[in-house]
């Protein structure tokens, strides 16, 4: 059964620069920063949270059904997500805006520094959840316009569609009780080991309390070292999966909701929908861009 995935889509301008931003930005001279990167290597991609994850999910065997917002500019976006066999129905098209674009800096220890325009992302609160499906097994809440993540969780929880919240950069747009209301809607949620502090203050818990709900599971990714689990107040360590190069971690975190995504389709319980989580990451950091890496699912162990 689909799973219907709510977030951006986006183009990404990916620039390399060969050193350390650490090494450019002066501390004491924050309040007068003026940094300018030489960035020698340029790519233009095909991004965005919904997009990534959907790629990875189809890529795996699953079905995904993307609920986004492209502009006047994003034609070849939507023919390519419909040539590799993702549902596009729900996916909105703003004339009187561009698509949502992001710019992205990697250092070369993997730090990244990103501006991101939202473009038709802000008008993505025009789609609504479909009423008339009767298909949809579960669903994301990632990354989007602010108006748009609150409206589709609503609609989700109303539906009766369990759902992952995965708040990502979109969490400091939300305040603790905003962010409560998302938790209480939603059946798992999925952040990285930063996003889980940020989520925690303005909640005002920590991971044990918030996994000890009615949540299936609290799942926080940590880079290489693998991913917690948090179920009912009791952790467990996933470790990570070494890839054979690291080239560039943009929509690594996508990569891993789409496996989650996959899992979860087939009621795995989390920890087999978290190694495949890890597989898969490991996998898209050695490949440049959010939606090249390759993915046999008989080599992963997926028949």
């Amino acid at each position: 059964m689909p799973a219907l995935i709510c977030g951006s889509l986006a183009f990404d301008t990916i620039a390399t620069f060969p050193g350390r931003f650490a090494q450019q930005i002066l501390p004491e001279q924050i309040h007068i920063l003026n940094v300018s990167f030489l960035v020698p290597t340029l790519r233009r991609e095909f991004g965005g949270c919904a997009g990534n994850i959907a790629y990875t999910l189809k890529a795996l065997g699953g079905e995904p059904a993307v609920m986004a917002a492209l502009g006047s500019d994003g034609a070849g976006y939507l023919q390519r997500m419909q040539e590799l066999g993702i549902d596009t129905r729900h996916v909105l098209t703003v004339g009187e805006s561009y698509t949502a674009q992001a710019n992205i800096i990697t250092d070369e220890d993997n730090n990244q520094i990103t501006a991101f325009h939202p473009g038709a992302m802000q008008y993505a609160d025009r789609i609504e959840v479909p009423g008339d499906r009767n298909d949809l097994a579960l669903a994301i809440v990632a990354p989007d316009g602010r108006d748009a993540m609150l409206g589709h969780a609503r609609q989700l929880k109303a539906a009766g569609i369990p759902f992952i919240f995965d708040p990502g950069q979109g969490l400091p747009m939300f305040n603790g009780e905003e962010l409560r209301v998302f938790v209480e809607q939603a059946t798992w949620v999925t952040v990285n080991d930063y996003e889980a502090k940020m989520l925690c203050e303005r909640m005002g818990c920590d991971l044990a309390e918030l996994s000890r709900s009615h949540l299936l599971g609290v799942i926080v990714t940590l880079g290489h070292e693998g991913c917690d689990i948090w179920v009912q107040g009791q952790a467990q360590r996933v470790p990570g999966v070494a890839a054979t190069a690291v080239l560039d971690p943009t929509g690594c975190g996508d990569a891993f909701r789409g496996a989650l995504l996959y899992g979860l389709e087939r009621g795995w319980n989390l920890e087999r929908c978290v190694r495949l989580g890890n597989q898969v990451g490991a996998l898209k950091i050695a490949c440049h861009g959010p939606q090249n890496h390759r993915l046999n699912p008989a080599e992963l162990g997926l028949g």
